[in-house]
């Protein structure tokens, strides 16, 4: 049975593109009889908030979708997630990492180095600054925690190809393009005791999600996540990334954009209905 999720982040308002990402995983649930599931990501404790919760509810109903409940939320799961993580430590593939931003840039634009950074999924590729540092026996607590990823693909061995059935080009799951292009990612940060690719993985697994749907912005971690799921034993769902909701201007929709939010259309009269021509459907 085809199983979809929507898993917003309570930390602002749905705006169109978060409605075209729901719709479209309710949509291909629906159709193929299976079941859509609704999962709060609310790691991020410092910006959640109930309020946004409710509003999420209230907006996703009002367009017309439905869901089981209770729904699953992230901050009632650290128990999952730190289980993870044990796994992957006592495997030797996790590393404490005490640089800060401004340490990661420095290094990456030492001479040495040579031009500018490289980008990757999140941001400046970790130089490694770290990872050769004595390694404590015991994991420590409420330290960031980096994957050695040179480490993790050895450990895994050849990893599934991903399986891709929206618009974004199948993300390369080849082991030195990972290592040079994505790096050392954190999965527990500090102040949350998880991250979004460790928990998204532990949470799709434990939902029995056949099929992930979001936008193609996120296509580039998929990898990452696909080389957790060997690590953890997990199977790995199919991936459909959908194309992303811009403005006039080309410009991708943030939860800053509140002139696109859900409820501001709603505020001004707007149907379900018009919010599927808005985004295309």
């Amino acid at each position: 049975m085809m199983i979809t999720r929507f898993a917003p982040s309570p930390t602002g308002p749905l705006h169109l593109g978060h409605a075209y990402s729901a719709m479209v995983a309710h949509d291909m649930a629906r159709a193929a009889a299976g079941t859509f599931l609704l999962r709060i990501e609310d790691i991020d404790q410092g910006r959640a908030r109930a309020e946004w919760e409710s509003q999420i509810f209230a907006d996703l109903q009002w367009l017309g979708l439905d869901w089981p409940r209770p729904v699953m939320r992230q901050s009632e799961r650290m128990e999952a997630y730190h289980a993870a993580l044990d796994a992957l430590w006592a495997a030797g593939l996790l590393y404490p990492c005490s640089c800060n931003r401004r340490d990661i840039e420095a290094a990456a634009r030492a001479p040495q180095e040579g031009g500018e950074p490289l980008l990757g999924p999140d941001g400046i590729v970790y130089p490694g600054t770290c990872r050769h540092h004595p390694r404590p026996e015991k994991m420590p607590e409420d330290v960031p925690l980096r994957l050695d990823m040179a480490r993790a693909l050895a450990h895994a061995g050849p990893l599934p190809p991903i399986v891709e059935t929206g618009v974004a080009a199948v993300a390369s799951t080849n082991g030195a393009a990972m290592i040079s292009g994505i790096g050392d990612v954190v999965l527990a940060r500090r102040g949350m005791g998880t991250s979004y690719h460790l928990a998204v993985v532990v949470d799709d697994a434990d939902q029995g999600i056949t099929h992930v749907v979001r936008g193609a912005d996120l296509a580039e971690a998929t990898p990452i996540h696909v080389l957790l799921q060997r690590l953890l034993g997990h199977s790995s769902p199919t991936y459909h990334h959908h194309r992303l909701i811009r403005d006039e201007a080309g410009k991708r929709l943030a939860k800053r954009d509140d002139a696109r939010a859900i409820a501001a259309y709603r505020a001004e009269g707007a149907t379900p209905q018009d919010i599927r021509r808005m985004v295309g459907l």
